[in-house]
């Protein structure tokens, strides 16, 4: 079994997951093998991804290697996979969520960094919520992985970021955290916190082999935050946040957003309905946004 990843730590991190969990659930599996994979989004970092093309830049050297053939699954950030994916592929296999929320370093919330503050974040979502919240805040790029934007906090070159709170505690670094964001502060990327697993449609034996990984309700998360995205044809170029909750009695509870690049205008738009209808209900969300202008909001109207 060959497991292709990007080769940053945090997604070596999450490949070695999925290999314990392999070996856990499979105990005569022979070890599976870890192939790291270098992607467009790990070799271009002078330029925001919205620039340079959007999520496929974290997968589309991995998924072409899984349709080769020169591995057997391929492990990944959800909240990095575009909405459509090749053909004959599918994610059908999603760990359990972690915390969605975004982390914040520097300070302990937003209401506490100090006027004119710079903040550095590669992330479209992220600049447009803080320039809504905070206008007064200076927002540039900042690209690279974990430890090289908590350098960069540290050397005083920005003074405050953003990073994952799911990235940080599966790095064993949650407490380089200063401030952690409720979603109704700063809702999360879509899918944010959920691994998934990527194998080739055809590949039974794989399929089999992780069916036991999956996590159903961190898969109709996905699926709902996912059907969203697709709805209003988001990319990473797009600044849309989403968060799909289990409300404990069979039911599902979404929040969605998408904002003005500026920051200058944000619609916003919560639905619900029961779990089985998760598709649905993230799809019913972008309808009502695509009926209140969100199309204009997003450059295409």
């Amino acid at each position: 079994m060959r497991i292709g990843t990007r080769g940053s730590p945090l997604a070596l991190a999450q490949a070695h997951m999925v290999r314990d969990l392999l070996a856990a659930a499979h105990p005569d599996l022979l070890p599976a093998e870890i192939v790291i994979i270098k992607t467009t989004g790990d070799k271009v970092l002078d330029r925001s991804l919205s620039e340079i093309g959007g999520k496929g830049l974290f997968t589309k050297e991995i998924e072409e290697a899984l349709l080769d053939g020169g591995i057997d699954l391929a492990v990944h950030s959800m909240k990095d996979v575009a909405t459509v994916l090749p053909d004959d592929l599918v994610i059908d296999c999603f760990l359990e969520r972690e915390d969605p929320r975004d982390a914040l370093i520097g300070a302990a919330s937003l209401a506490a960094l100090p006027a004119g503050a710079r903040v550095g974040t590669a992330s479209l979502r992220r600049g447009a919520q803080l320039k809504a919240r905070r206008p007064d805040l200076v927002v540039e790029s900042l690209r690279g992985n974990v430890g090289t934007r908590l350098s960069k906090i540290a050397d005083g070159t920005f003074d405050a970021t953003f990073l994952a709170l799911a990235g940080l505690r599966r790095l064993g670094l949650a407490d380089k955290a200063t401030g952690i964001l409720a979603p109704e502060d700063m809702l999360p990327a879509i899918a944010q916190g959920i691994i998934g697993i990527e194998r080739r449609i055809s590949d039974t034996r794989v399929a089999a082999l992780l069916a036991p990984l999956n996590h159903g309700p961190s898969a109709l998360a996905a699926t709902c935050e996912r059907a969203f995205l697709a709805g209003l044809d988001g990319s990473c170029r797009t600044p849309i946040a989403g968060l799909a909750r289990p409300d404990g009695a069979g039911g599902l509870t979404f929040m969605g957003e998408t904002l003005a690049p500026d920051g200058s205008a944000r619609l916003a738009v919560t639905t619900s309905g029961p779990e089985a209808d998760a598709f649905a209900i993230g799809a019913e969300a972008a309808r009502i946004l695509l009926d209140r202008g969100a199309a204009a909001l997003l450059g295409r109207g």
